[in-house]
């Protein structure tokens, strides 16, 4: 079982990584902010993914990056809203 939850991790952060490059080299920002949320939802996945090793902080940590990715979907879509208003 623990081969399976290392494979699972090392893909996670596989996307995660093809998620940066996304990031770095997007069109535009929309594209970028997707590739942003697909960052946090597979760090919380490899995070969690992690967790199973027994450390129960790892949750804590996890639950919070998933705190903050809501915030930046939110602040993303207002700075959208903003500027085709103005």
């Amino acid at each position: 079982m623990d081969d399976f939850l290392l494979g699972a991790a090392a893909f996670v952060l596989f996307v995660v990584a093809i998620g940066l490059v996304r990031i770095l080299r997007g069109p535009g920002d929309a594209e970028r902010m997707m590739a942003a949320q697909l960052l946090g939802s597979g760090g919380i996945a490899a995070l969690l993914l992690g967790a199973t090793a027994g450390a129960s902080a790892v949750t804590d940590v996890a639950l919070i990056l998933a705190l903050l990715a809501a915030f930046a979907s939110i602040a993303f879509v207002k700075a959208a809203r903003g500027a085709r208003r103005s």
